[in-house]
């Protein structure tokens, strides 16, 4: 499957391809009297890029806060699937550490990097969850982090690669061009070596050129490192070019779930979100 000889795999998961890694069901979610997301519910495979589309309000974030456990819904679950598939975790009950040590990584829309560091010193404090010395022991390679220090950097630096970062690792994330931020916020979620990975927009206020950048890259994720991704994204040419399946939100309720092909031929996805015109999902 890996198009180039990496040392370690980005990709912690052990389930089968084609079996599920995520199995989300009734999800409810309220603020008040406001129902974000109502009896939500669909299965991702592992080996797919999964995306979650919808207009503005739909409830697609809201849906991975509730798979990451920044919410908590008060109906429903989110389980995943480790090992061979057959052991399972509610992640609706866990909260994000927790989630984030079982493999769940996830990108935001707006970058969340620590902008005076470098692209490598971001990576790094990308690895903390698996580190059993702290982050700042090992920037200052002090006694036995040192050691933990080098294997981790191993990860960070097969990343760096993969995402073509070498020109900027050690060059302040805050100096870089914003197409390039997002994509040491992709890195900061890959080195987790994640089973599953959230991208959340990861395109959102790029140009045409940075979008198809970007496109490539999660490809690159999804098929050399064999990552199962979800992706909201609101660019439906990438989002049909790119995805296995495709789940639809309207108003916090799943309208339809399928492959991008049936998505563009469904009528509600074409009314509620896409619009009339069939040319606009083509």
């Amino acid at each position: 499957m890996l198009g180039r000889a990496y040392v370690h795999s980005l990709n912690s998961s052990t389930v089968p391809v084609g079996s599920p890694i995520l199995e989300i069901s009734d999800i409810e979610l309220r603020f008040g009297g406001v129902v974000a997301l109502h009896d939500v519910g669909f299965t991702v495979t592992q080996g797919h890029i999964h995306a979650v589309i919808g207009p503005n309000g739909a409830g697609k974030s809201s849906l991975l806060n509730c798979v990451s456990g920044l919410y908590h819904p008060q109906k429903g679950k989110a389980v995943l699937h480790t090992g061979d598939g057959a052991i399972t975790h509610e992640l609706t009950k866990l909260p994000p550490h927790r989630i984030a040590r079982l493999g769940v990584a996830r990108s935001f829309q707006n970058i969340e990097l620590f902008s005076h560091l470098t692209v490598l010193e971001n990576l790094m404090l990308g690895r903390h969850t698996h580190m059993k010395h702290g982050v700042l022991q090992s920037l200052l390679w002090f006694g036995p982090a040192r050691n933990q220090e080098l294997s981790h950097r191993g990860i960070v630096e097969e990343v760096i690669d993969l995402l073509s970062l070498q020109p900027f690792r050690h060059k302040p994330v805050g100096s870089l061009a914003y197409g390039i931020q997002k994509r040491v916020e992709l890195g900061r979620a890959l080195v987790l070596q994640p089973s599953l990975l959230l991208l959340d927009e990861p395109m959102a206020g790029m140009n045409s050129e940075e979008k198809e950048d970007m496109a490539r890259y999660v490809l690159d994720v999804h098929e050399l490192a064999g990552v199962t991704v979800i992706l909201i994204e609101h660019d439906m040419a990438v989002v049909m070019d790119i995805s296995d399946r495709v789940s639809v939100l309207d108003f916090g309720r799943l309208i339809a779930d399928g492959t991008p092909d049936e998505v563009k031929a469904n009528p509600a996805v074409i009314e509620a979100y896409l619009g009339r015109k069939k040319s606009h999902v083509a």
